[in-house]
Parts: C-alpha cells; structure tokens; sequence
C-alpha cells in the first residue's frame, strides 16, 4: 500500500472515530465471504457500518478521539461496527447476529468515550434502543390525556347504560 493510500485511509477512518456515538469491536476469525455479508447487510440495515480494520492504521486514526482508550485491542483479525445515531443499536445487532457463531466474538466496545468489556457490550445489548424508549416515551405522554378522555366521557356513557336499562324495563 503506498504511503498516500494510507494517510487517506488513517484520514477516514479518523472522520469516523470522529463522528461515531459507538463502536463495538469484533474478531474475525476465519470468517467465510457469505457470513461477513449478512451481517454487513444486518447493521446496514440498523443504521451502523461495518469496516473490517488494518489495526496499525486503526491505531494511529484513534488518536485524539474518544476511541483511543480501545486502541490496545487492535490487534489480530479485527473488525469495528460504528454507529453515528443509537449508541446501542451495534452492540444489540452483534450479540443477536453472534449468539450462534464461533468464528465472530465480541472483544470490546466503547460508548460515549467509555471502553466496555464483551461482558459490558452483551449487558448494552439488552437495553432498549432509542426507537424502544421513544415509543415508551410517547406512550408515556399518551396515557394522561387518554385516561382525562376517558374520564370526561364517562359521566354521558353512565346515563345512555342507564337509559337503555329503563327502556329495556318497560
């Protein structure tokens, strides 16, 4: 690789340490063309992207980010999910993709410039993600104004119960 290639390649791949809310780190290990695939087209589409990495370059991009404190773990076949929006989503998506595979484990995570163990990143992985706890929110705020509805129109649902038993009577 000639040395412009490189320094374009630290370039971008420091603009994504730069953007990205988390990452969870993986090994790879003789994985197969096909498995990669799918589980690329799984965080795609769960809004994360996946770069296999060159851990000497992965390295030298991490400095000066918040992913520098995970730069120890770039070593063997590595490979990164970066996610820019919901900092759960790589971690729930890598553990349910993983659960059944040998060949992919989870090494360590960083979230909010915080560095996670495999232990921590599968307890991350069992949080709702942030769609999960909008609607919970939504739900929330839903709930009062549903319940003064409800409260409001029962006093005319008490008299049309009551007049359909006097008409029923008769």
């Amino acid at each position: 690789m000639l040395k412009s290639e490189k320094e374009t390649l630290i370039k971008e791949l420091n603009d994504k340490f730069t953007r990205a809310k988390s990452l969870v780190l993986v090994e790879t290990s003789k994985v197969n063309v096909e498995t990669i695939t799918k589980l690329r087209k799984k965080l795609r589409d769960g809004g994360v992207e996946f770069k296999v990495l060159k851990n000497t370059l992965a390295k030298r991009a991490a400095k000066g980010t918040a992913f520098e404190v995970i730069a120890e773990d770039f070593v063997g076949p590595v490979s990164a999910s970066f996610s820019y929006g919901d900092e759960v989503a790589p971690a729930k998506i890598m553990s349910e993709f993983i659960k059944d595979l040998e060949t992919i484990k989870i090494k360590s995570g960083v979230v909010a410039g915080k560095k996670m163990t495999a232990k921590e990143v599968a307890v991350l992985a069992k949080l709702p993600g942030l769609n999960e706890l909008r609607g919970k929110i939504l739900g929330m705020i839903n709930q009062p104004a549903g319940k003064l509805a409800r409260t409001i129109a029962e006093p005319a649902n008490k008299l049309a119960r009551v007049l359909k038993a006097k008409s029923e009577q008769k």
